[in-house]
């Protein structure tokens, strides 16, 4: 080798390329997709937030300035208020109706096996995957074959409402449930059977708290569901009678100001508050 003529670098030679591991490229494309995933949830909530501190009655950009007044204008609206109260009501009771048919439900499922079992399952589930409008026909249909039979009052009544909504908290009550019970020890139930406890002392005692979490999570996403359910409340709703969704949905159709984007972020809030609370007691990572 002459002197003063430095060597080629390896890769010029024709040596090999720079090794990439792999991982380290499946972990960034996994952050990717998770944080574009993040933005396409959260863009749209975070729009509703800011617009609805928007100052000007005509939506346009950028804004004029910002004000708190269309918060105080969804007090102005009795139907805004009526609805909110009408849809805690049902949304409490339909949570309640759902836990008590769902977890008893919950426990066959998970303990038994019979004959049917997977079809009671489907059946149990199946208001996941009906659209909102068919159960709404559906049911508004069957409430008037029921009355006509019965004599009952049960179309436009709030009992019937509830009932309705009690049909879609069933499904995540199951699921949640069945999910918490799949893991269960029944070993431990049957310690606590062998010491002397009754079958509902042992429940009561030693199940129970094992599920509290999918419970509690379940009395939640319940509550949620039906708290902002539309497409199946408007065929069951009495002439005069409102919930929050259908209260937005008839305000729309006469005017489109940012009050619509106060009553969504006070929605947000109230459910988000909640889930606060709840986890604070209950971590629902150990069930969602």
């Amino acid at each position: 080798m002459a002197q003063g003529v430095l060597p080629a670098p390896a890769a010029a030679a024709g040596g090999p390329a720079p090794y990439v591991d792999p991982r380290l490229v499946g972990r960034a494309a996994l952050l990717a997709a998770a944080g574009l995933g993040y933005a396409v949830i959260l863009t749209p909530i975070l729009f509703v937030c800011w617009l609805s501190f928007f100052s000007n009655e005509i939506v346009t950009f950028p804004p004029q300035g910002y004000t708190l007044r269309w918060f105080a204008h969804i007090f102005d609206q009795n139907n805004f208020v009526s609805g909110f109260v009408t849809s805690l009501q049902v949304g409490v009771a339909a949570m309640i109706g759902g836990l008590v048919l769902g977890v008893p439900a919950s426990l066959v499922l998970a303990r038994r096996r019979f004959p049917g079992r997977e079809m009671l399952n489907t059946l149990l589930v199946l208001p996941l995957v009906v659209p909102g409008v068919v159960a709404g026909t559906a049911i508004y249909v069957f409430q008037i074959e029921v009355e006509i039979a019965t004599e009952l009052p049960l179309l436009g009544s709030r009992a019937g409402l509830v009932f309705a909504h009690i049909m879609i908290t069933i499904p995540w009550t199951v699921r949640l449930l069945t999910a918490s019970l799949s893991g269960f020890d029944r070993s431990v139930e049957e310690a606590a059977l062998n010491l002397g406890a009754t079958p509902l002392q042992a429940f009561f005692k030693v199940t129970l708290p094992v599920i509290k979490p999918g419970i509690v999570a379940a009395a939640l996403f319940g509550f949620i569901i039906s708290f902002g359910n539309l497409e199946m409340t408007l065929f069951l709703v009495a002439p005069g009678q409102t919930t929050l969704p259908i209260a937005i949905l008839q305000y729309l159709q006469w005017r489109i100001d940012p009050t619509i984007a106060a009553v969504s972020l006070l929605q947000i809030l109230l459910i988000g508050a909640g889930m606060l609370v709840t986890d604070r007691y209950v971590k629902l990572t150990r069930v969602l």
